[in-house]
């Protein structure tokens, strides 16, 4: 989630450090993709309730299935050189975690970023930050709580995959799916259920 801060300007790794070290209260939330500084307010409660049902499953599921550690957001994730981003919800393989744990941030490899999309912020989610999960070979979920669905893509597609009733998700080295009933889910963040 995140809104442009400035456009005209290019800002640098450095610069976007420097602003994350001086909001010690983890909002606003400060990213850099492609040179583009994000700056996200404090998410809805909708939004907080969508991560927090979000790192259950996947806590539940990596208990079992011992391939990743689920982590949410602020925590840095550096993917390439001068790119910052700080997905809402993301999985980091066990070696990598193992390596975070040891030496401390940012992140340098993921097997799952999951983005819970706000009003402000769909179009970043969608167009601007996809393409760099993609390319290093995250699978990504776009997790759209007023129309109820998530938009799934691959590091291979072209078009995301929209989910309203059921996703799944088996990582590398996985003998089991994750599989999260889309109107459970979306009932419980609400309310409903």
């Amino acid at each position: 989630m995140g809104m442009p801060a400035q456009i005209m300007r290019r800002w640098s790794a450095q610069e976007v450090r420097e602003l994350i070290d001086a909001a010690p209260l983890a909002t606003p939330r400060y990213e850099l993709v492609d040179g583009e500084l994000l700056v996200t307010p404090s998410p809805s409660f909708p939004h907080q309730r969508a991560v927090g049902q979000l790192l259950v499953a996947l806590h539940d599921f990596l208990a079992r299935e011992t391939v990743g550690m689920p982590v949410s957001s602020p925590s840095d994730v550096e993917l390439e050189t001068e790119d910052i981003r700080q997905p809402d919800v993301y999985v980091v393989p066990m070696n990598e975690g193992r390596r975070v744990l040891r030496d401390g941030n940012p992140v340098r490899e993921l097997l799952l970023a999951i983005e819970v999309v706000s009003p402000s912020s769909g179009r970043y989610d969608r167009v601007k930050k996809r393409p760099g999960y993609q390319r290093h070979g995250t699978e990504y979920w776009v997790v759209d709580v007023d129309s109820r669905l998530v938009e799934r893509w691959r590091p291979e597609d072209e078009r995301p995959e929209i989910l309203s009733t059921t996703i799944g998700w088996r990582p590398p080295g996985a003998n089991s799916s994750l599989e999260i009933d889309l109107p459970s889910f979306f009932a419980r963040i609400l309310g409903e259920a």
